[in-house]
């Protein structure tokens, strides 16, 4: 839903609306509020089902405060989305509008399918003119909310499903601190139940089955869940598929175990070169830039769909190339025609977006495929090359000359 000129004006002047957020500037605070804000739409508490607005360059009472709005503000505005801090990734239009004769950046956020929503590890909310951090039964609500909404494949339940397929010292140990800020996970008021449906681990309180999230996440066996949730690894002794295999891994079990394994694998192969005649100094070379494979095959378990197909995640190490197979082909707005452009990005798994993004394996979004075309470059590899189809996504590493 896109307001219109005459919708946001009246949102403007309504002061002790809850849909709209005001800022002077993007300065002080601002940007620490005006997430919070962000996160608070997106949760969507009083069940509006429309969208909120974040006016910058709009005064308290909703006057103009003359703001210059630059193209740089509105990519500032933009990165709220990708820089990493609010998960699940909320959905925003940031546009430039003229509103009471003056010019302000108007930031619309849509209520998530998924909530809650946190920014920085703490879940707001918003009801009237009132901001803050959700109580415990304010969360419960959020939580109930999910089970109406046409939600995304990773956090639908799996039937059959029990608790006992999720590992609770994983989640109370490794994920939970990382997911929440430490004053909110030292509150006693959030039963074990609870906190697991915050996390969108479960269903809800009240159905206490595992989520596809929450079995990828923290499964004690997850393929005995989805079939397809492991990588494939070949090190193959030539540059044919036929060639003999040097080395064969099927790497498996919780998202965590499964990137740091294959983050091993990949080190185990990529010995460095040392060159001690080209200068004065030991110069080491690695065949690849770790960085690069570590963004494309962390990218692939982000991006694969994980629903009517068993098939892993791929990743072939031939003599002159790598080859990293995503069983997922292009969603939403990538297409075969813009895949991998800058700027064009779509999430098939939101939610497991952010989980990587708890666990430390995504610093922010939307850049994982232009980090490994830099890294590249820098390694002196040739560049990145991809196929795309329908169901699937190749991508092509060619080894350093």
């Amino acid at each position: 839903m896109r307001y219109t000129d005459e919708q946001l004006e009246a949102l403007l002047a309504d002061i002790e609306s809850d849909l709209a957020e005001r800022k002077e500037s993007w300065k002080g605070d601002a940007p620490d509020t005006g997430r919070q804000a962000v996160c608070a739409f997106a949760n969507d508490l009083p069940d509006h089902r429309r969208p909120g607005v974040l006016f910058v360059g709009a005064r308290d009472d909703g006057a103009p405060s003359n703001l210059s709005i630059t193209d740089e503000l509105l990519r500032t505005l933009s990165d709220i989305r990708t820089d990493g801090n609010i998960g699940p990734l909320p959905s925003i239009l940031v546009e430039k509008r003229t509103l009471k004769g003056a010019e302000m950046a108007v930031v619309t956020v849509q209520p998530s399918d998924a909530p809650p929503v946190r920014y920085k590890g703490r879940i707001w909310v918003r009801i009237g003119p009132r901001r803050a951090v959700a109580t415990p039964q304010e969360e419960r609500i959020l939580n109930e909310k999910r089970r109406y909404r046409d939600i995304p494949f990773d956090v639908q339940p799996l039937p059959s499903c029990n608790l006992s397929a999720l590992s609770r010292i994983l989640f109370e140990q490794e994920y939970l601190p990382n997911a929440f800020a430490p004053d909110v996970v030292a509150a006693n008021e959030r039963s074990y139940e609870q906190r697991l449906a915050s996390c969108r681990m479960v269903a809800s309180v009240d159905d206490l089955t595992p989520t596809i999230l929450g079995v990828l996440v923290l499964g004690v066996s997850p393929r005995d869940w989805i079939p397809g949730a492991y990588v494939q690894f070949l090190r193959i002794a030539g540059t044919q598929i036929t060639d003999p295999i040097q080395d064969e891994a099927f790497i498996e079990g919780a998202l965590e175990q499964v990137l740091r394994r294959i983050d091993d694998k990949i080190d185990s192969h990529n010995r460095s070169e040392v060159d001690i005649r080209s200068s004065n100094r030991e110069v080491r070379t690695a065949p690849y830039p770790r960085v690069a494979l570590q963004q494309l095959i962390r990218n692939a378990v982000m991006h694969r769909t994980y629903e009517s197909t068993n098939a892993p995640v791929r990743v072939y190490w031939f003599d002159d190339r790598i080859e990293i197979i995503n069983p997922g082909g292009p969603f939403g707005v990538v297409t075969r025609e813009n895949f991998g452009q800058p700027g064009i990005t779509d999430y098939r798994n939101p939610n497991l977006a952010d989980a990587m993004k708890v666990l430390g394996f995504v610093q922010r979004f939307g850049i994982g495929i232009q980090t490994a075309r830099a890294e590249l470059k820098r390694n002196g590899n040739p560049d990145l090359e991809f196929q795309v189809e329908p169901t699937n996504v190749l991508a092509t590493v060619r080894r350093r000359p």
